[in-house]
């Protein structure tokens, strides 16, 4: 498996580097952009037009990662040539969120197949309930398909994502990319590190991502509470207070959601992903350290989970709430991932409105305010 790295910079005249490509067939472009380049796309058709025959994947973000570095308004990316791994595509279009379970369906119908191996799953940001779509891959793929990604984002605007589709950035679609054979290694690591805040609540009133009470009282009215003097930052701080859920309140196992919007009137908190009624839910803060170190942790579970001693991609997925909260020091996190990885290990990613992993092992979930990381290497 051959890698090479590479950044443009929007609204200038790059050069895309020519790379050789032996077989285009095995050969995937997977590259993160700035929201805005859906009304400049011309990046976009170069690289295809550069790379003929070549699968080109991708979404919008807010922010790309390169290796250590996080770069705004540019275009990051790889080309990745496997010597023994098959590759294929499948999108689907969606409208709203209630057609994310059947787009999760189509897609792994579309690619499923007895030596798949792994799904890498890049979605519209804002038209998508990721809990659904989640739910609708694992529906049809067996526990042993990886299923890894995450949803696009649109910087701090939350109005537009785009994915790419047929060349082109499009808003409301849903592409994978499947990766079949039994040469290809994939890992997969997802970690958060926020604190628990105050207590433990019963979900007592939700409705698919939507929470209304929590022990019988106004969700939004007990999370003012938790915020105090930042109460008045709303929806802004948001961001900062995200809400952490054991799914069938017996578990130790806890998701993450991040609160996309709130509703006075209701009283009512909407959120990235499904908040299941009789689940139990805590509020989190955010820990500088903590954050660097959840980063960290999932470098490690991905190594744990494969040898990586060969040429790897790493693509880190970490979400817009925790660079809002690390600020400028959120390439600490990024840095954290290579100091655990092996060295040579090139790292892609973006940072996104929602992040999909396994939580260790086992099927996909959705996550939130996470550093999520896929490792890509073949045997």
């Amino acid at each position: 498996m051959e890698i090479q790295t590479f950044t443009l910079q929007s609204g200038q005249q790059e050069e895309i580097p020519a790379y050789s490509i032996h077989d285009p067939a095995k050969t995937l472009i997977i590259m993160f952009g700035a929201s805005n380049m859906s009304d400049a796309p011309a990046l976009i058709r170069q690289v295809c037009y550069a790379y003929p025959g070549v699968m080109v994947i991708g979404c919008s973000t807010v922010g790309e990662i390169l290796d250590t570095h996080i770069h705004d308004d540019s275009f990051t990316g790889a080309v990745v040539e496997f010597a023994r791994t098959t590759i294929r595509s499948a999108s689907v279009e969606i409208h709203d969120s209630l057609d994310s379970y059947r787009a999760g369906e189509k897609l792994s119908e579309a690619l499923w197949a007895p030596d798949l191996r792994g799904v890498f799953v890049l979605s519209d940001g804002l038209m998508i309930n990721g809990s659904e779509l989640v739910q609708g891959l694992n529906a049809t793929l067996p526990e042993s398909v990886v299923v890894t990604g995450g949803l696009a984002g649109d910087g701090k605007h939350f109005q537009r994502t785009w994915v790419i589709h047929d060349g082109q950035p499009k808003s409301g679609y849903v592409t994978a990319v499947g990766l079949y054979g039994d040469a290809v290694r994939i890992g997969h690591g997802s970690k958060g590190g926020w604190e628990m805040l105050g207590l433990e609540r019963r979900v007592t009133r939700s409705e698919r991502n939507v929470l209304y009470e929590l022990d019988g009282k106004p969700a939004l009215e007990l999370y003012k509470k938790y915020l105090g003097d930042r109460a008045a930052e709303l929806p802004a701080s948001c961001l900062f207070f995200p809400l952490a859920f054991r799914p069938n309140g017996s578990e130790d196992r806890k998701l993450v959601r991040t609160i996309l919007q709130i509703d006075e009137a209701q009283q009512s908190m909407t959120f990235a992903g499904d908040i299941p009624q009789g689940s139990i839910a805590q509020f989190m803060r955010a820990s500088f350290d903590r954050l660097v170190e959840g980063a960290s942790q999932a470098a490690s579970l991905t190594v744990h989970e494969q040898r990586l001693d060969q040429s790897t991609l790493a693509i880190a997925i970490s979400c817009v709430g925790r660079r809002l909260v690390l600020g400028e020091r959120t390439e600490e996190e990024v840095e954290a991932t290579l100091d655990v990885l092996p060295s040579g290990t090139a790292q892609i990613g973006f940072y996104s409105y929602g992040e999909l992993s396994p939580y260790t092992n086992g099927r996909c979930d959705l996550h939130n305010q996470t550093m999520t990381l896929t490792t890509i290497t073949e045997t």
